[in-house]
């Protein structure tokens, strides 16, 4: 694989060096010696956002339960023209997070379990969807960075890019590796572009407390966290744990492969209409295999028994924001296949309306082999107030059919080989609002020690789904140069 890497980053230059044997007229030549830097200075961009959430179809407890969610993310990103022709660009993104649904990958209180020899540390009091619980995976920090190259040619009609990738959580890890192509014609008012990306991600795996601990102590449910408590049928009733008819998962096995990779091919085409109309067509090819399926999501089945733990007289109440105090046990994990193509295609409509407006539009039409079928509708309109002062209200719609393999909690059958209660993949349509606000400083006269400020921005959305999630983003930005 590492040969394979080196040879992806390394065709960029291969065909620079060919390129660069190419024959130049004497004009060429001349003109050459005059020709435009494509980045004058070293540029920064800072953006930090902070994102909370909140609804009640939690995935990780099978599609009912707290969906709370806060994550506060910085952004740095770094430009440095390396000279005329080439740029080497450095992203990094740190995101901190707290999720409610996550944290009930053990939701049982007053619980602390040892992998190592199988103890309960502690005594069960119960658990609920609808808290969240005090477990590790409560918090966690999300890590990302690319190292992207560009050349540009000494027309500038071809642009030649490669980049390398990493992100890495507390369960995920990802590598990746790029290359792109952009060639422009007709006094640079047609552009095409091609480009291919190569994810190659590994889990480290976590699973639902429960379904841990029944692998772990090969089904004793006197042991490990099932210790010294009772496991209650659907009528409140404690059951006798050595009897034929007591709770297991419905799998005796949890993840068997442990990679994911990801293959995307990217077509683009642009072309400037008149001085006023900018009109592009995209469309992505993405294929992915390995496991597909997260393994934190509960499933429960319509056609199999339910067994809680926790308060008898609040099994009522279970999908009911009131119950504080009893949990269900999971059925079995997500499972989905090993195998996904997805086919994203859209077009932005740029248009010049005035020294003041601009009307920007974007859609996308997507389809996958689940069976989801998605339109994306984006409209911003930039209002210049002054010549340093932009306003940007947005609004974006988007709906999707289900995939083939969504229902809702205690709806999906045990006779079925796929199955999940994520409600990402369910049936809904949303609406965002945003407003946003930029200053430019044309000039660059405002400084920060070697720093000149080029512009800030300020931008709030509110995001609603049919379905009740409801989302607030507030992100800040600011872009230095480095003159």
């Amino acid at each position: 694989m590492k040969i394979l890497l080196s040879l992806l980053f390394c065709i960029p230059f291969i065909l620079l060096a060919q390129t660069e044997q190419d024959t130049t007229s004497v004009n060429q030549k001349y003109s050459m010696l005059y020709k435009k830097r494509v980045l004058e200075n070293i540029e920064i961009d800072l953006l930090g956002s902070f994102y909370t959430q909140d609804g009640s179809n939690a995935a990780v407890t099978g599609g009912v339960g707290t969906e709370e969610l806060k994550d506060l993310a910085s952004n740095l990103n770094i430009s440095i023209p390396l000279n005329d022709d080439d740029v080497l660009t450095i992203d990094a993104t740190i995101s901190a997070y707290s999720s409610a649904s996550s944290s009930n990958l053990n939701p049982f209180l007053g619980t602390e379990y040892d992998d190592d020899d199988e103890r309960r540390i502690g005594t069960i009091t119960g658990g609920t969807p609808w808290v969240a619980s005090s477990g590790a995976s409560k918090e966690d920090v999300w890590k990302s960075g690319v190292l992207g190259f560009s050349h540009s040619s000494d027309d500038r009609n071809k642009i030649y890019t490669t980049n390398l990738s990493f992100a890495k959580e507390y369960d995920y890890t990802s590598f990746g590796v790029g290359l792109g192509f952009t060639k422009l014609f007709n006094q640079k008012n047609t552009e095409l572009g091609i480009s291919a990306n190569v994810y190659f991600d590994t889990w480290q795996p976590e699973y639902p407390i429960e379904l841990k601990n029944y692998m772990n102590t090969i089904g004793k449910l006197n042991t490990g966290i099932f210790s010294g408590i009772d496991i209650l049928n659907a009528s409140g009733n404690p059951i006798d744990k050595n009897s034929l008819t007591v709770w297991k998962p419905f799998n005796n096995k949890l993840i068997d492969d442990e990679k994911r990779n990801t293959y995307s091919l990217s077509l683009s085409f642009s072309q400037i209409l008149s001085k006023n109309l900018q009109v592009s067509i995209f469309a992505d090819f993405v294929i992915q295999q390995g496991w597909l399926a997260n393994p934190m999501q509960r499933v429960y089945f319509s056609d199999v028994d339910n067994f809680y733990i926790g308060n008898a007289a609040n099994i009522i109440n279970y999908t009911n924001p009131i119950n504080t105090d009893v949990f269900q046990l999971a059925d079995d994990i997500e499972r989905l296949p090993d195998s996904r193509s997805k086919v994203p295609i859209g077009m932005r409509f740029n248009y010049f309306i005035s020294e003041n407006f601009v009307l920007n539009t974007y859609y996308r039409y997507y389809f996958d082999d689940w069976g989801i079928n998605s339109h994306t509708l984006n409209i911003e309109v930039p209002i210049k107030i002054s010549e340093t002062l932009t306003l940007y209200p947005t609004y974006r719609f988007y709906n999707q059919t289900a995939s083939n393999y969504f229902a809702p909690f205690e709806q999906n059958l045990s006779t079925e080989k796929y199955y999940t209660s994520d409600y990402d993949l369910s049936k809904f349509n949303s609406n965002q609002f945003g407003f946003g606000i930029k200053y430019t400083d044309i000039f660059t006269q405002n400084h920060l020690w070697l720093l000149g400020l080029k512009n800030v921005s300020l931008n709030y959305n509110y995001y609603k789904r049919n379905s009740g999630l409801e989302a607030h983003i507030i992100s800040l930005g600011v872009k230095f140069i480095i003159e």
